[in-house]
């Protein structure tokens, strides 16, 4: 009985206890049994079922949601839209800009030796291409394969229809289930702690810090550009469109956002986590149920910086001169390429080929570049989906606050 009691009590603590809480827990808890235990091969097995809960689930609600919201929504929701996608795409064009000064500052090199078997897209063109074709894919298909641009352009579509069309009738099932898959969120992040205790586990019994000795500086430039956009670039962007302190609402991104997107390396899984925090801090369900989806589709501020950090490296390597014009243009073709990337097969990686063609660079090196690329993933795809999905949080949070308060101010006139 005594055991019994003493177990109740710490399930009691154990449940009052934030979740950030427990999932840093989770996370010291990994370290150490990566470090110490590295053959309990077993423990990784929790976080591979707690992003494959959060990876099947996701297409779903997204779809629901988004069918829900648009078929009850009311005007004037347009002007939050316009803002978020200026915000989005203003963040990846300024993150390609201190990737390019950056890497002009810190001059990177890397040993271009091995080939990578992964094919790359041959161009822009190619790039939205493959983007317009996701787009119209079939949405039994999307749904199944995770295809967010596709779920979402079907989503819309129906929910429109359903607005025009339905009873009142339908749209409450609609709305009621999408509650249902809302609940079942919440029930798989408590799982959080578990889930990340597996994938810290997982990280370093694998990797653990051989990754930095290779290629520390090229690591250290690319997590440093993309700190220098989370801590710096990024509130600035928040102080200007709402003229207050930015840094708790990006501190409470990073932390509910951000974290658990590191040890996920998994967009699609944080889909659900981004939604419960906007829910959670207040924000309008029709306006993040959209926003959210189409920013893990075209804010890649994490995936334009490493295009335009590993492009400049193998730049440097080979000797190539970089221009002033060359520069700006590549940033702009990596804003372009980062926004299309949720479309192409191995995400931003897979377009350093396209952006090195810039300079007329084969693609023979190009591509051990993209080789250098998966080595260093564990820690390169890990800041980057930190960073593009807490920015997601952020700019959909900015939007819906910068929009009351342009309402406020138009009222009181």
């Amino acid at each position: 009985m005594a055991i019994v009691g003493f177990v109740k009590k710490i399930l009691k603590i154990w449940s009052h206890t934030s979740l950030i809480v427990r999932i840093l827990c989770g996370l010291i808890v990994g370290a150490l049994l990566g470090l110490f235990c590295p053959s309990a091969s077993a423990v990784s097995l929790l976080g591979v079922v707690f992003v494959g809960a959060l990876k099947s689930i996701a297409p779903i609600l997204v779809a629901v949601l988004v069918v829900s919201a648009l078929s009850k929504a009311n005007e004037g929701i347009g002007g939050r839209f316009r803002t978020v996608i200026k915000l989005y795409l203003l963040g990846t064009c300024v993150a390609a800009l201190v990737a390019v000064a950056s890497s002009d500052l810190f001059r990177v090199e890397m040993v271009l030796s091995g080939q990578s078997e992964a094919t790359s897209p041959g161009g822009l063109y190619e790039v939205f291409q493959n983007m317009l074709l996701n787009i119209v894919n079939n949405p039994v298909g999307s749904l199944s394969s995770g295809n967010y641009i596709g779920i979402l352009f079907w989503a819309i579509v129906i929910g429109i229809g359903l607005r025009k069309l339905a009873s009142p009738t339908t749209i409450t099932i609609i709305s009621d289930f999408a509650e249902v898959l809302s609940m079942a969120v919440k029930w798989i992040i408590q799982f959080a702690p578990f889930g990340i205790l597996g994938l810290v586990f997982s990280s370093v019994s694998e990797s653990g810090l051989g990754v930095f000795t290779t290629y520390g500086q090229l690591v250290l430039l690319l997590v440093g550009c993309m700190l220098f956009v989370a801590l710096i670039v990024n509130p600035l962007i928040v102080y200007l469109y709402l003229r207050k302190n930015p840094y708790p609402l990006v501190w409470t991104c990073l932390k509910e956002s951000g974290l658990p997107a590191f040890f996920t390396r998994s967009s699609a899984a944080n889909i659900p986590i981004n939604m419960e925090l906007c829910k959670r801090m207040g924000i309008d369900e029709k306006f993040y149920s959209v926003s959210i989806p189409l920013g893990s589709t075209i804010n890649m501020e994490g995936a334009a910086i490493t295009i335009t950090v590993m492009t400049l490296a193998v730049c440097h390597t080979q000797g190539v001169s970089v221009s002033i014009p060359s520069a700006l243009l590549l940033s702009l073709l990596s804003t372009l390429a980062a926004c299309g990337a949720s479309g192409v097969a191995g995400g931003s990686l897979l377009l350093i080929p396209m952006a090195c063609s810039l300079f007329g660079i084969s693609h023979d090196i190009s591509m051990q570049a993209v080789a250098v690329g998966f080595i260093i993933g564990v820690i390169q795809d890990s800041m980057e989906t930190a960073l593009n999905s807490s920015s997601d949080a952020l700019f959909t949070i900015t939007a819906e606050q910068y929009d009351k308060r342009r309402e406020s101010k138009e009222s009181n006139q």
